[in-house]
């Protein structure tokens, strides 16, 4: 089993690989850190507008898939 061991410093320092020294540089955050909901929270929904969904492509009713059916056995 190989360790690992990143030493922090207050300067940029090579480590020796230029990834090493990558994540060196990355600022040390929490692991769970929670997103900021302020914002929201406070956000005001009635400014929404209304929108009405149009379907590009709609599926064909039912009729018209028993009259293709047809159109094609009668051929």
């Amino acid at each position: 089993m190989s360790v690992l061991l990143i030493m922090v410093t207050p300067e940029p320092k090579m480590i020796g690989h230029p990834l090493l020294t990558c994540l060196a540089l990355l600022p040390l955050q929490p692991r769970l850190q929670r997103p900021d909901r302020a914002e929201i929270e406070k956000f005001n929904k009635s400014k929404l507008k209304k929108t009405e969904t149009q379907e590009k492509n709609p599926l064909p009713s039912k009729e018209t898939i028993e009259r293709e059916k047809r159109a094609g056995e009668s051929q």
